[in-house]
């Protein structure tokens, strides 16, 4: 099995990995199922007439290492473009999850919504400067669903 040299590296050296001081925006990512987190801090640059762009991007993980890597890839991603290639840019993401099982997907879900939640975040602190972070929860579980026995539906259908 030969494996990703690109997925080796978001392994061992997460890209991004950290607290950015003095951030723009801070969203949180929430698992309510086992209590994981991901906060995603923004730095941004905006010019007139034009959607903010993402200056800098930081995350840090309470969470596995499959999350650690999606956050690494994800923030790669979206440092430098602006808000609304970022906002395909988590659309995709969750796209992409929908035919995956839900304990996979649940950690790059968890990693999607806090970039949401951060740009949200840098948005309503427009308005409101002390707001200190916007939080959403995913809606996938990262607990495996057991699944049924085959033997124990017969024994059932023909009792």
């Amino acid at each position: 099995m030969e494996v990703d040299r690109e997925l080796l590296e978001h392994m061992a050296n997460p890209h991004n990995y950290g607290l950015l001081e003095d951030a723009d925006g801070i969203g949180i990512g929430e698992n309510p199922q086992n209590g994981e987190k991901v906060i995603v801090y923004l730095k941004i640059e905006e010019e007139e007439g034009k959607s903010p762009k993402i200056e800098q991007i930081r995350f840090q993980a309470i969470a596995c290492m499959t999350t650690v890597v999606a956050g690494s890839i994800i923030t790669h991603e979206a440092e430098g473009i602006d808000f609304e290639t970022a906002e395909d840019l988590v659309a995709v993401t969750l796209g992409m999850l929908e035919n995956v099982p839900p304990e996979e997907a649940a950690c790059s879900e968890m990693v999607a919504v806090a970039l949401k939640a951060a740009m949200d975040s840098c948005i309503e602190r427009k308005e409101h400067p002390e707001r200190p972070a916007v939080v959403y929860k995913i809606e996938q579980s990262c607990t495996p669903q057991p699944v049924p026995n085959p033997l124990e539906t017969s024994k059932e259908q023909s009792s």
